[in-house]
């Protein structure tokens, strides 16, 4: 499949081994809401939605040869329009698994089945047969802690675990400062999944139409959420969970008081041991290092925006001490909008030239990041 999009690459010429390149592009076949990861041999693995943002399907493609070109898609939903773009907070995660198989989740559309306990939205899953050529039927995961309204997350790890997380309100509970962080695991790669445990503080609660960001690293699962207490404490939150999850920890890293949903995602990557995130508060966007003990921020570090709708992070590492961080200005309720990057290097500082923007965001799209095995930085939306 050919490169669908202008490809723009920016680099300055001056500082020549000292800024990664940055090449910017759009999804293939005009997709949305792009997630992305690469294998250890340097594959590209891409999802993405397409369709009716209502009742969208996810397909997958992969690039050997860092994003110059993508497979035929495949669709990973067996049911029809079973995803949703719409809110950009409810859509589908990826994550690779033992032996490179890929493992999605996404919370279903009103159209999907199965459906979970009480003919509730399910949170579904599915897994690839055949090196990526074929899904299998996808499932629901929720067993016990039905509720979703914003979307929830999936990891997993070259040991054989997968976890899918969501949030929901604790059973008997209504609203969203009853809401919790549950988490389903499985130990046999996506085969089966046990009965899903709650992580986060029950005293938090969760912004019910905000995503969420799962990711497995260090022998640790760390998750980012936002918080609902009283409905009106809607700080950003960092959980720390043991792999198998009997232990979990909650740190508040982002305070905001705001009284309705504020439909915000957030974003983990690997970088080195240890892991990066970037969150979104009160219309901009922050990004820190996690120290790799037990997963904390380091240091906060804002991204240099005149514009007070920053939305949507993405973030990549580059293994060499650079680090994309990538956001959305200017969208809104089915209004498209802007991207835009900054690209830091160890001490936080933007590289000069470093920077970059694109006018033509899609409406419900959001960027995906990733360092590529040429040494350059992908950006997708």
């Amino acid at each position: 499949m050919p490169f669908w999009g202008i490809l723009l690459v920016f680099a300055n010429p001056s500082l020549a081994g000292a800024v990664p390149q940055v090449v910017v592009s759009r999804v293939p076949d005009r997709g949305v809401q792009p997630q992305i990861a690469m294998s250890g041999d340097g594959v590209l693995h891409l999802i993405y939605l397409k369709g009716d943002p209502s009742h969208s399907d996810i397909f997958y493609v992969r690039s050997p040869d860092n994003g110059g070109t993508w497979s035929h898609p495949v669709r990973v939903n067996s049911q029809p329009g079973s995803a949703l773009a719409i809110g950009t907070v409810r859509g589908a995660h990826l994550a690779l698994g033992r032996g490179g198989q890929i493992h999605v989740a996404w919370m279903g559309s009103n159209l999907s089945t199965p459906k979970a306990p009480g003919d509730a939205t399910p949170m579904l899953y599915s897994r690839s047969t055949d090196d990526g050529k074929s899904f299998e039927p996808q499932r629901n995961v929720i067993q016990s802690s039905p509720g979703l309204d914003g979307g929830g997350s999936i990891a997993a790890d070259q040991n054989g675990h997968v976890y899918v997380a969501w949030h929901a309100p604790a059973p008997g509970k209504k609203g969203e400062q009853f809401r919790r962080v549950w988490i389903s695991k499985s130990m046999d790669g996506g085969a089966t999944f046990a009965p899903e445990v709650a992580v986060s503080e029950p005293s938090t609660g969760a912004c019910g139409c905000c995503g969420m960001r799962l990711f497995a690293v260090g022998g640790r699962v760390i998750a980012l959420y936002r918080g609902a207490a009283q409905q009106v404490h809607r700080g950003m939150y960092l959980i720390d969970c043991s792999s198998d999850l009997k232990e979990s920890h909650s740190t508040e890293i982002a305070p905001m008081e705001f009284g309705v949903c504020v439909m915000s995602t957030s974003a983990l990557a690997q970088n080195g041991g240890g892991a990066v995130a970037a969150w979104e508060t009160r219309g901009r966007v922050f990004w820190s290092q996690l120290s790799s003990d037990a997963p904390t921020i380091v240091h906060p570090h804002e991204i240099d925006s005149r514009s007070s709708t920053c939305k949507h992070p993405a973030i990549a590492a580059d293994g060499e001490g650079h680090l994309l961080v990538v956001w959305t200005e200017e969208t809104g309720w089915n209004k498209g909008g802007t991207i835009a990057w900054e690209v830091f290097d160890s001490t936080g500082t933007v590289l000069p030239g470093a920077t970059g923007r694109a006018a033509d965001l899609p409406t419900w799209d959001s960027p995906a990041a990733i360092w590529c095995s040429n040494k350059t930085l992908l950006v997708l939306y």
